[in-house]
C-alpha cells in the first residue's frame, strides 16, 4: 500500500491522467499474460473469499461482491488482469455500435482534493464488434470462462436520437452471447443528448429491443440492467424503477457520474458521489422490492462505505475511482473484508 502511494505521488501524478491510465492498463495486461506471475498475484493481492455471492437474476455466483465499473476496461482487453487483482466481476465498455475516438483531449482529470475523477471521454472505444471478438476469444480459455463479465453498451455519437433503438440493438447482438449480463447506459453526460433517453417514453423501446436482440443472439435469457444518473429527480427514479418492473429487467446500475459540480467539463466520480449514490440505491430498493438486483456504484473506498451501500439495498457493488487512488491490492482486500 505504501509502495503504491509512493509510486502514485512520485510518478503517476506527474503524468497526464489518461496517459497514466493507458500505461497502467498495459502493465495489468502484461502481468496477466505471464502464467506463473499472474498466478502469484492472484493468490496474494487478488485473493478473494472462498464463498461466492449469489445474486437474483444472474445465472452463476460471483466470487466477490465488489466488481470493476465500466469505463476502465473499455474494449475488454484487460478482463483477466482485473480478475487477477481480485475484482469479483468485470464490466467492460461502454461500447458503441460504431467505433469512435471519443472527445478531444484533455478529457480525464484527477481531483485529488476530493478523491475523485472527472472525465469527458465520450465513449472512446473500438466498437461493439471488436469487443465481441475479444470476449469470444476470452471465453475460449478456461480462465476466461471463469470470469463473470458484464458488457455495458451506449449510443454512438454519430447516431441521431431518433435511431438510438437500432444502435443499441446492434451493440447487443455483437456482445450478448459472450456476456453474463448487459447494461444499457443512457446516463453518461459526455454524449450529447444521451441523458434524454432516461425518460421512460424513450427508454422503454430501447430496453425492449436490447432484451429481444440479446436473448435471440445468445439463445438464452441474458440478464439486463439499465444504468442511471445520480442527477435524476426522485420522481424520475420512481418512473425508471416502475419501468424495470414492467419489463422484468434484472436490475439497475446506480449510479453514473454526476454533473452537479463546478470543476469544469465532464462527469465527476469518487467520494463526492457517495451520499447521493446511497440515497438513489435506497429509493430504488424501496420502489423495486426485494427481487430486483441493484448494483451500487459511487464513492466506495472503505469497507464501511461498501456496507452502507449494501444496507441501502445494493446486491453488488462496483468501483473505479478508489482503485486509482488505493492501488492494485485494494479490490482483493475489499472483497475479503466484505465476505459474508
Amino acid at each position: 500500500m505504501s509502495l503504491y502511494r509512493l509510486l502514485y505521488s512520485g510518478v503517476a501524478v506527474r503524468l497526464d491522467a489518461e496517459r497514466a491510465h493507458l500505461l497502467a492498463m498495459r502493465l495489468i495486461r502484461g502481468v496477466a499474460a505471464v502464467p506463473v506471475l499472474s498466478d502469484a498475484v492472484r493468490a496474494t493481492l487478488g485473493r478473494r473469499p472462498d464463498r461466492p455471492v449469489h445474486v437474483p437474476g444472474l445465472r452463476r455466483p460471483v466470487p466477490g461482491v465488489l466488481g470493476l465499473a465500466a469505463g476502465m476496461d473499455k474494449d475488454a482487453s484487460a478482463v483477466l488482469g482485473m480478475d487477477m487483482l481480485g475484482f469479483g466481476f468485470v464490466e467492460v465498455g461502454t461500447v458503441t455500435a460504431h467505433a469512435q475516438p471519443g472527445n478531444d483531449r484533455p478529457r480525464l482529470w484527477r481531483e485529488p482534493q476530493l478523491r475523485g475523477l472527472r472525465n469527458r471521454m465520450g465513449f472512446n472505444n473500438d466498437g461493439a464488434a471488436a469487443t465481441g471478438r475479444r470476449l469470444r476469444a476470452l471465453r475460449r480459455t478456461r480462465r476466461g470462462r471463469s470470469v463473470v463479465v458484464g458488457a455495458n453498451i451506449g449510443k454512438s455519437k454519430v447516431t441521431p436520437l431518433s435511431e438510438a433503438v437500432a444502435d443499441y440493438e446492434t451493440s447487443a447482438r455483437e456482445v450478448a452471447r459472450w456476456a453474463d449480463y448487459l447494461v444499457v447506459n443512457v446516463s453518461s453526460p459526455n454524449t450529447p443528448g444521451l441523458r434524454d433517453l432516461q425518460a421512460v417514453e424513450s427508454l422503454r423501446p430501447i430496453l425492449r429491443a436490447v432484451a429481444g436482440a440479446a436473448d435471440e443472439t445468445a439463445g438464452r435469457a441474458v440478464p439486463l440492467f439499465v444504468k442511471i444518473a445520480p442527477d435524476l429527480a426522485d420522481d424520475d427514479l420512481d418512473r425508471v424503477a416502475d419501468l424495470v418492473l414492467e419489463l422484468g429487467l434484472t436490475g439497475v446500475v446506480a449510479t453514473n457520474t454526476t454533473i452537479s459540480h463546478d470543476l469544469g467539463p465532464g462527469g465527476l466520480s469518487g467520494d463526492p458521489l457517495r451520499g447521493r449514490a446511497v440515497a438513489v440505491v435506497s429509493r430504488l430498493r424501496s420502489r423495486l422490492g426485494p427481487g430486483t438486483t441493484i448494483i451500487g456504484v459511487g464513492g466506495i473506498t472503505t469497507p464501511d462505505d461498501a456496507r452502507a451501500m449494501v444496507a441501502a439495498g445494493a446486491n453488488l457493488l462496483q468501483a473505479y475511482s478508489a482503485f486509482i487512488y488505493e492501488g492494485p491490492a485494494w479490490p482483493g482486500r475489499m472483497n475479503r473484508a466484505l465476505a459474508p
